[in-house]
């Protein structure tokens, strides 16, 4: 099996403007379906940026955007933040037959809550709810600390995850992050009390990517309590017994 590649397009001072990491998301998919370049993942950071992907609706928007763009994007999900302090990647890889979309999403949501229980930091899943999360405790309700949103193509994937480390949290209060009103959002450095720079999770981030993208076999971290998005109903009805 090829090795996962991974390239550090820009980060720090060297953020890449949204748009021309798309461009080169395409680039680098073109070259992976062809089989010109290994499957690859570009570890990034963004200028403040939003994204709004295709089930994005109007009133989630930012009023204010605090002069970041808007961008809307052919990804799934809904509408998210980038910006520095938060480590983006994108893995750009193709899937094996065995590996359907959302089983390829759940090793990206492994690796990073392997990440951040490696720096200390307990998360898990929230069925109905992409990304990973912290439960509500004391220091406040249910919050996700990484985002991740998808699109394959021709069996190839793009866009991919942003990890909160030391963003400016004080843009998430300009939007409804991912159309989830009910919950927050936190970094690493919020739940551990100290700076956690992006340099400092890749490492981390490398090698648990490298190991879930292997495609082989893994323990997943147990769920937290499912829950739905706000306004999204069963598409089965639930029925309620009778006495």
């Amino acid at each position: 099996m090829t090795e996962l590649e991974f390239r550090e397009a820009g980060l720090g001072a060297d953020a890449v403007d949204y748009l021309a990491a798309w461009e080169l998301q395409r680039e680098v998919h073109a070259a992976v379906t062809a089989g010109e370049r290994p499957p690859t993942v570009l570890l990034l950071e963004h200028p403040p940026v939003f994204t709004a992907g295709k089930r994005t609706d109007p009133h989630e928007r930012p009023a204010d955007p605090g002069g970041a763009q808007v961008i809307d994007v052919d990804r799934g999900g809904k509408i998210t933040f980038h910006g520095p302090g938060q480590l983006v990647g994108y893995p750009i890889v193709r899937l094996p037959d065995h590996v359907k979309v959302v089983d390829y999403v759940r090793r990206v949501e492994e690796a990073l809550i392997a990440v951040c229980a490696e720096l200390g930091v307990t998360t898990a899943r929230v069925p109905g709810r992409s990304g990973v999360w912290l439960q509500a405790d004391e220091r406040g309700p249910e919050r996700k600390i990484a985002a991740i949103g998808i699109r394959v193509s021709r069996g190839v994937t793009m866009h991919g995850f942003a990890l909160n480390c030391d963003v400016d949290l004080g843009w998430y209060d300009r939007f409804v992050p991912c159309g989830i009103a009910d919950a927050g959002v936190t970094s690493l450095s919020q739940e551990l009390g100290r700076d956690v720079t992006v340099r400092d999770v890749l490492p981390a981030v490398r090698r648990h990517l490298a190991a879930l993208l292997a495609w082989q076999p893994y323990a997943a971290t147990p769920d937290y309590e499912p829950r739905p998005e706000p306004g999204r109903a069963p598409r089965i009805p639930l029925l309620t017994p009778t006495l």
